[in-house]
């Protein structure tokens, strides 16, 4: 059920059934004569009034705001199952109106009281308002446009970053900030010795392998990792002595074949054996 196909009718709807299952706990008659404190009963005492007008009017609530919520409306009898709570509203409302002019039952005495008969309690006269406010709401949300409107507002979209501007931090977002050290530089931004972009370029593509250089020309750059690599020890040692991070740019000091000779921020060296898709600085 989408929530968000409700409509403000069908929030009247709601609030009217709210209300009159509140009025089914309150008196169903009242008798002159008797003190206020009498113990009276309430549309609950009332058989007929509980399934006509009590049990009527809610599940016909119900259905009216289950069918707006629903992709397909299935039918009941020929109708669907909107229309069918529309019915039980208005039948609801006709019953609460019948009962307002005989709320006992045809009981014409009652113990202890002076007068001719009971009048309807404080109970019967909200369950009239509210069914009528029910069948009302019920009928009219199809044809008026102001209850047509959505009653739940629309998400609002995200708002569109400027140009050019970036999400913060991480590899491959210029502008992050990164710990210092080294002097080095940040990701997606000129390393030493490389120029600059010019005014309002667009950073260059991440280069999917680094070029090897040949042993006897290397000289020592900057780089970062696309995602978190092992770094082992010089000596060959399988167990890795740190593990180099995303978004943090590493000194490459030598090469040895397809791996880098790399240094941390806190001073250690040790061997990246896996150099594909790094970005260099």
């Amino acid at each position: 059920m989408n929530i968000r196909s409700l409509t403000r009718g069908d929030g009247v709807v709601i609030g009217a059934a709210v209300l009159l299952f509140i009025a089914s706990f309150l008196d169903l008659y009242s008798i002159d004569g008797v003190p206020d404190s009498a113990d009276l009963p309430s549309l609950w005492a009332s058989g007929p009034v509980v399934l006509s007008v009590v049990l009527a009017g809610i599940i016909g609530a119900a259905l009216v705001v289950v069918a707006r919520g629903l992709p397909q409306v299935p039918k009941i009898a020929g109708l669907d199952l909107g229309q069918f709570g529309v019915a039980l509203t208005v039948f609801a409302a006709w019953s609460a109106l019948g009962n307002i002019f005989d709320p006992a039952g045809g009981a014409d005495n009652f113990e202890g009281s002076t007068s001719d008969g009971p009048s309807a309690g404080l109970g019967l006269i909200l369950a009239l308002v509210a069914t009528l406010l029910l069948a009302a709401a019920a009928i009219a949300t199809p044809l008026v446009p102001a209850l047509k409107g959505a009653l739940l507002p629309a998400p609002r979209p995200a708002t569109p970053q400027p140009y050019g501007a970036q999400p913060p931090g991480g590899y491959g977002y210029p502008g992050a900030q990164q710990p210092g050290g080294y002097g080095q530089p940040q990701p997606g931004q000129p390393g030493p010795g490389q120029p600059g972009q010019p005014y309002g370029g667009q950073p260059q593509p991440q280069q999917a392998q680094a070029p090897q250089p040949p042993a006897g020309d290397f000289s020592p750059f900057w780089f970062a990792v696309p995602v978190p690599r092992p770094l082992f020890a010089e000596d060959g040692s399988p167990t890795p002595i740190a593990e180099l991070a995303p978004g943090t740019w590493y000194l490459a000091v030598e090469q040895r074949g397809a791996a880098l000779v790399a240094q941390t921020q806190d001073g250690r060296r040790g061997v990246l054996q896996d150099t594909s898709g790094i970005q260099r600085g």
